[in-house]
């Protein structure tokens, strides 16, 4: 399944899952990564991390390692 950190700049795409049940997992949720959100990546840092994407009307920076944790259906 692809996943946030496989985005191309302007990409939309829908949460469908985090994987793992860890305190990172938990974070990625609290910060409203929910599964049915849309998501769209907005930035890139020069050198390629980290990568911004816009969720609802916030904008939220995410590592790539954070990011590949987000399973995701392109729109």
């Amino acid at each position: 399944m692809p996943t946030l950190a496989e985005l191309k700049l302007g990409q939309r795409a829908r949460v469908e899952g985090i994987e793992g049940a860890d305190a990172l997992s938990q974070r990625l949720m609290e910060m409203g990564l929910l599964e049915g959100e849309k998501v769209e990546l907005i930035a890139v840092a020069p050198l390629g991390d980290p990568l911004e994407i816009r969720l609802n009307d916030c904008r939220l920076s995410l590592r790539k390692a954070e990011a590949a944790r987000v399973q995701i259906a392109y729109l």
